[in-house]
């Protein structure tokens, strides 16, 4: 790849979207600065919003320290909102939040630290980072993924996404009931559905939304029920909620309530039992009925979007729409604590299952999708198609020697 200036690349030659945030500097455009416990930094353009539309970041202290300690940022996605966030440790030391608009921003895959992966309303976005290991941008950010692939699919309510061993995209098509690829020349082209479902049809019958791989292979899918009729996954959200085996059909576990963020970890199945507020594991037996749900720790909020790094379990949380998912037994549990629901990221300690980190979204951003942990990447950013940098940034490979490589 070749820059004009190496190590001082810019995305524009105006102001860029992207100055650098820290804890103890106020918030620059396109980027906030978020304080540590209740103290607060406001995002830029918040002046030009109705005072209603306020959006606040609160951490826990440590929280950039950790994740710099950690070598790793953190990518979360807010459909609600269409937020896609990138998190980091600042250069002096403060938290450094990217935020970029993508409507309803929602499954998130780094298939490594050079490629991002996110499914939007109407679009699967492949981006790629075209830094050098000795370049930055604004003298702050390493990494800077820009969308370089956009397969348009249509409103398919698309919701997790992966990549395979051969670099196809897979992704869950929640409306059609199925696991999908990209197609060349269509919305998509269907690779999987659950046994129960009796056809591909435009009707989300099980509302199926989690999606686990494992090496490049797709594991495991998450779905609300088992329902084979349009919409008859609303009556079994309090516990039809399913696991599937992708490899043989089979459910692995029912009687969860309304499941979300399946993932392989250890030679461990991990969910996020969404109803209940949990994080735990499964436990296979021969029959579904005879498999236990473990609750490692319950989170105050619905619990949507898993990533670990080492002993660490990164778990976002949402406000529940209580008009749509009011009777769930997070409800109880949520009393009996005598806490409120909150939205934003929580850091457990597998070994203790205790909470040890948290970053915390207090206004209208109320719903999180997707968050994934972005290893060997120290300060990432990415651009979008809502502000003029992605016009401005201009990267290239180098010229080959010789022959036109024709």
């Amino acid at each position: 790849m070749s820059e004009e200036k190496p190590n001082t690349a810019s995305p524009s030659d105006e102001k860029p979207d992207s100055a650098a945030g820290s804890q103890d500097s106020s918030a620059s455009p396109g980027n906030e600065a978020a304080k540590p416990a209740d103290e607060t930094a406001k995002p830029a353009d918040e002046a030009a919003k109705p005072a209603e539309e306020k959006v606040t970041y609160s951490v826990s202290p440590g929280f950039s320290a950790f994740l710099g300690a950690q070598k790793v940022g953190l990518a979360i996605s807010s459909y609600q909102s269409g937020k896609f966030y990138l998190l980091s440790q600042n250069t002096d030391g403060g938290l450094l939040v990217d935020e970029r608009f993508h409507r309803k921003a929602m499954g998130i895959c780094f298939p490594d630290e050079h490629t991002l992966l996110l499914a939007t309303l109407f679009q699967i976005i492949k981006f790629k980072n075209v830094l050098e290991a000795d370049q930055q941008i604004n003298n702050v950010f390493d990494t800077c993924y820009v969308p370089r692939q956009i397969f348009v699919t249509g409103e398919l309510d698309a919701h997790d996404v992966g990549q395979l061993k051969d670099d196809r995209i897979v992704f869950v098509n929640t409306l059609y009931n199925c696991l999908a690829t990209t197609s060349d020349r269509h919305s998509f082209t269907p690779l999987w559905k659950p046994p129960f479902i009796s056809k591909i049809v435009k009707e989300d019958r099980c509302h199926m939304n989690g999606l686990a791989m494992e090496d490049g292979v797709p594991r495991y899918v998450t779905a609300v029920s088992k329902s084979d009729t349009i919409d008859g996954w609303r009556d079994r959200r309090f516990a039809g909620g399913i696991i599937i085996d992708i490899a043989t059909g089979e459910i692995v576990i029912g009687g969860l309530s309304m499941p979300h963020s399946p993932r392989v970890y250890r030679d461990k199945l991990w969910v996020l039992n969404s109803g209940t507020g949990e994080l735990g594991w499964v436990e296979r037996a021969e029959k579904a009925q005879d498999a236990k749900f473990h609750p490692v720790v319950f989170c105050p909020g619905f619990v949507r979007g898993l990533s670990f790094h080492g002993k660490f379990a990164f778990v976002g949380l949402s406000k529940p729409r209580y008009q749509r998912f009011e009777g769930l037994a997070l409800d109880k549990k949520l009393e009996d604590a005598d806490s409120e629901p909150w939205c934003g990221v929580q850091v457990i300690d597998l070994d203790t299952g205790v909470c040890v980190h948290w970053f915390r979204i207090d206004g209208p951003v109320a719903e999180l999708y997707d968050l994934s942990v972005v290893s060997g990447v120290m300060r990432p950013m990415s651009l979008s198609f809502a502000s003029n940098e992605v016009l401005g940034l201009i990267t290239h490979d180098e010229l080959a020697e010789g022959a036109p490589a024709f």
